[in-house]
């Protein structure tokens, strides 16, 4: 598809879901065609064909002379994938800059500096395996499941954690979203009704929202997730899937405990639903750390893990661990909608993987992580601002705003700055009831000093001080 037709379709797309929503009601003017182009980033063209879209489907008319205005006329039944499409653009704002790299200060960002995670240690290898004879094979399709020596080796790193598995129910992905859509492709059909972190992982509620299901989101605590709304909220809703992240939460930075985890565990065998369990960080966590595939040995839990995080963002590789039953499901729907994935980039991870030099790279990335967040933690407090965890695990901190602050409009004010914040409430399943009191943070760039100037100026003393008698 042209790119101008895919803007096309999006704009008019979430023009649609504003009107289905009531965010635009029956006789509102639209943008000008100057200032829609400026607001999307497009060209006048394109505005006007999407204007054109939304006046041939009913939604909008346009009056000689005035410009266009809304009609009121609802959503057709034909119009609902479309809208989906459209909230899940609207919700993957905070994805885009991370891929695009427009702000100079990138207090929001997800993922840690490339240069504590893309050095020697990986430098190297891609050099070997791009000019030598070191991992070579044959130009062709390669089995769906994945590279098997780097299954191997994954499975003795999961049997180090106490998940007892073998190579075969390991299924290697194109990174950590890529396992999330064919578990939500293969089990979950819109309307079903799914539970999640809240806070939680907010690519995870685009995937989910673009599939037509509905959220339900678990509170989030300091421990974990709240066992008590689990269970209200399950018995309530019928759902049959949990997707949970235990360990350096994103974006709290919280980790489960060991009673909590056995709490969750409890709980979804009482009601019968299935576990998604998220370890993006597994190689930076203890290998005793609780998770609940190791306390449920992959019966009801299905467990993610990704070197995303660990290596680089750019070597997509990913892996499923489950049981027989789910890793074949899974295999299927991998095959048919992608056929499979790169079996040179899996090479260069296993040999990553086995070289003596990864387990170093892992002592010096968590030293710099440690070394960050005592760092950070100072400069938020000497800010007046106040880490809802002090001791948090991985690149996030969830900071609490001055009383009264609106994270969205921190965020617009710091954007205009060219300053990336990532808000609280984009983290919320329901951002229209959600949380709009905190800020995640990455531990990295805390300590710009275009981020402290802008709090300087930002917040008055007074609230400051609310939040430093709070603490």
């Amino acid at each position: 598809m042209p790119e101008a037709d895919s803007k096309t379709r999006q704009i008019a797309a979430r023009i649609a879901l504003s009107i289905d929503e009531g965010v635009l009601s029956k006789g509102t003017k639209l943008r000008s065609l100057r200032a829609a182009a400026t607001a999307y980033g497009v060209s006048k063209n394109t505005v006007v064909e999407a204007y054109d879209r939304l006046i041939a489907r009913g939604y909008v008319e346009a009056r000689q002379g005035a410009g266009y205005f809304v009609t009121g006329i609802r959503r057709r039944a034909e119009d609902s994938v479309t809208a989906r499409q459209a909230e899940a653009v609207d919700i993957a704002t905070l994805l885009r800059e991370q891929l695009e790299h427009s702000f100079t200060a990138r207090l929001g960002e997800g993922r840690p500096p490339a240069e504590w995670v893309e050095g020697s240690v990986l430098k190297s290898h891609l050099r070997n395996i791009a000019s030598g004879q070191r991992g070579l094979f044959e130009h062709a399709y390669e089995s769906p499941i994945g590279f098997m020596p780097l299954r191997e080796t994954l499975s003795r790193i999961l049997n180090e954690r106490s998940i007892s598995t073998g190579p075969e129910n390991i299924l290697l992905t194109i990174g950590a979203n890529h396992a999330f859509d064919l578990i939500i492709r293969q089990y979950l059909r819109p309307g079903d009704v799914v539970l999640t972190d809240s806070p939680g992982y907010y690519p995870l509620f685009a995937k989910l929202t673009l599939a037509g299901t509905r959220m339900v989101g678990v509170r989030r605590g300091r421990e974990g997730p709240d066992p008590e709304d689990l269970a209200r909220k399950a018995q309530a809703s019928g759902a049959r899937f949990f997707f949970t992240q235990s360990l350096a939460h994103n974006p709290t930075g919280g980790s489960l405990t060991l009673g909590r985890a056995h709490e969750v565990l409890r709980i979804a065998e009482q009601l019968d639903f299935m576990v998604v369990e998220d370890d993006a960080f597994g190689d930076l966590m203890p290998a005793s750390a609780p998770r609940l595939a190791a306390l449920d040995q992959l019966r009801r839990v299905i467990y993610v893990g990704t070197f995303a995080k660990i290596l680089s963002a750019s070597l997509r590789v990913g892996y499923v661990a489950a049981s027989p039953e789910v890793i074949g499901n899974l295999v299927n729907m991998k095959m048919l909608t992608i056929v499979n994935s790169s079996g040179y980039v899996e090479r260069i991870v296993h040999t990553v993987l086995n070289d003596g030099h990864y387990r170093h790279h892992l002592k010096r990335l968590n030293g710099r992580i440690r070394e960050a967040q005592s760092t950070a933690v100072r400069t938020l407090r000497r800010l007046g601002l106040e880490p809802w965890l002090e001791d948090v695990d991985g690149y996030y901190i969830w900071i609490t705003l001055p009383e009264g602050v609106d994270d969205i409009e921190l965020t617009r004010c710091a954007a205009r700055e060219s300053i990336f914040l990532a808000p609280g409430s984009v983290f919320e399943v329901d951002r229209s009831v959600g949380d709009r009191g905190h800020l995640r943070l990455n531990i990295a760039y805390v300590g710009d000093p275009k981020f402290a100037d802008f709090i300087g100026r930002a917040f008055p003393i007074e609230a400051k001080m609310v939040i430093a008698l709070k603490a």
